[in-house]
């Protein structure tokens, strides 16, 4: 399995049994995740970000225009548009999937994040 399959896997795996009420959730994103440091956001506002960014990715590597990704009117089906777009970019060329690692590795540490000690 890739590292991008892994990463987008944790991802799903992690956020699939979330209920409306932790969708809904609102967190800050810390320095060093994805998101404005110290702006307060819907969980499901940063995944949908997540797909809408991997898609971009997909795009580019295709050479084809950027279209927006639909956001759903439930927020249940986000990890799966997740997987979808992070299968899509399986052959894409290096420095592409190394971005999209990146944003997936961000995130994690977002919706995510380290207990701090």
């Amino acid at each position: 399995m890739t590292e991008l399959a892994q990463l987008a896997r944790r991802l799903v795996g992690g956020t699939a049994h979330w209920s409306p009420g932790a969708w809904a959730a609102r967190i800050t994103p810390t320095p060093d995740s994805a998101g404005e440091p110290g702006a307060t956001r819907h969980r499901a506002d940063v995944l949908y970000d997540l797909v809408q960014q991997l898609a971009d990715l997909g795009a580019e590597a295709e050479s084809r225009p950027a279209r927006p990704v639909p956001r759903l009117d439930n927020d249940l089906a986000l990890p799966d548009q997740l997987w979808v777009v992070a299968t899509d970019l399986a052959d894409a060329p290096r420095p592409v999937l190394t971005r999209a690692e990146a944003a997936l590795r961000a995130t994690h540490r977002t919706l995510f994040p380290e207990p701090h000690h």
